[in-house]
């Protein structure tokens, strides 16, 4: 059974509202003044947390141009990037965090990253990140998943590229530091990504299989796939964010607009609360039209004796009278009382 977890007095769980998470990822250009831009968009957007990701190229990759260091040609965004100048370009320099950090705090966001080494996990601590992220293709690094877990944080994952399998011995791996604050993102690891290829009814499977938090890590075009997620029981969003896509970036196509953003923590909102309780009966708002249903009622002046006819009783709007169900059993009776035209129909009265 899943239960619900709390981040620097946020909560993630079903009967919070969605924790959406706006990811700055290389959306900076290399600027701290751009980094620093984009939390306060993030803060005017209503989003609850801010994520960075914490690396150098030396940590995640080393200087090799080799064939295997290469990006795929074909891809869509970075074909035949170098992974290290790639990564050089990207990462989010070490000595930003701090400021990044404060500036998120002094707006009452999350600030919070995903590590790719230990090392990367001790500046977090020194910090003192709320919780973690694991990206995708680190969810098979073991000792990197105990290293986090072993913090006590609460833990995402994300699931791109990964097999039944792999999320189960990751989830395995935390839970065996006796950390069970896991929250488990379904993914599709491609930039962008196909709404297609986003499989959003993973999430209820993910969230009864593993009793965990589960969500949604989005590279999709727009907010429809994160919206149709909160539906489907996703209790966190993650989603790229960028000042304007049209300044460019390694992430900024398949990013949102500050003003996108904003409409995605609205209307992922709606999407909760509009889940509602699965009872089917009728809310304490519908009480005026349940006043309002059809029953039966004497549309001309009768006398006592006259016989219930078509043309004497109608099935019409408002409620008070018997239902329309009776309508075939009162036809033919015969009228006890003289009744006025707008009479609700009653067994008293035939």
């Amino acid at each position: 059974m899943q239960h619900s977890i709390d981040v620097a007095g946020q909560h993630i769980g079903s009967a919070n509202r969605p924790f959406i998470i706006a990811e700055v990822s290389g959306n900076h250009n290399g600027s701290l003044e751009r980094a620093l831009e984009i939390v306060d968009a993030v803060a005017s957007s209503g989003a609850q947390a801010v994520k960075l990701q914490t690396y150098t190229a030396d940590t995640i990759t080393i200087d090799s141009d080799r064939p295997e260091f290469r990006i795929s040609e074909d891809h869509p965004l970075w074909g035949g990037s170098n992974l290290y100048q790639l990564y050089t370009e990207a990462h989010t320099p070490w000595d930003w965090h701090a400021p990044l950090f404060e500036r998120a705090r002094q707006h009452g966001l999350v600030p919070f990253s995903s590590p790719f080494d230990a090392t990367a996990v001790d500046l977090l601590e020194s910090l003192d990140a709320p919780l973690y992220k694991i990206a995708s293709l680190e969810i098979g690094d073991l000792p990197l998943l105990r290293r986090v877990a072993q913090t006590g944080k609460p833990v995402i994952l994300s699931n791109g590229a990964a097999s039944l399998s792999d999320i189960d011995t990751a989830v395995r791996t935390i839970r065996g530091e006796g950390n069970d604050q896991i929250v488990v993102l379904a993914c599709t690891s491609s930039y962008p990504a196909s709404p297609s290829e986003s499989n959003l009814r993973t999430i209820p499977v993910l969230r009864d299989a593993f009793g965990v938090q589960v969500g949604l890590s989005d590279h999709t075009m727009g907010i429809g796939a994160a919206i149709a997620a909160v539906a489907l029981g996703a209790t966190v969003v993650e989603k790229h964010v960028t000042l304007r896509r049209a300044d460019g970036g390694v992430d900024s196509d398949f990013s949102l607009e500050p003003h996108e953003l904003a409409a995605l923590v609205a209307e992922s909102g709606t999407a909760w609360e509009a889940l509602g309780s699965p009872a089917i009966t009728p809310t304490v708002s519908e009480g005026e039209s349940q006043r309002l249903r059809r029953s039966l009622y004497v549309v001309k002046p009768v006398r006592a004796g006259d016989v219930v006819t078509p043309e004497n009783v109608r099935s019409i709007r408002p409620a008070g009278g018997l239902a329309p169900a009776q309508y075939e059993t009162v036809m033919g009776r015969a009228f006890r009382v003289d009744c006025e035209a707008g009479t609700p129909l009653t067994w008293e009265l035939v």
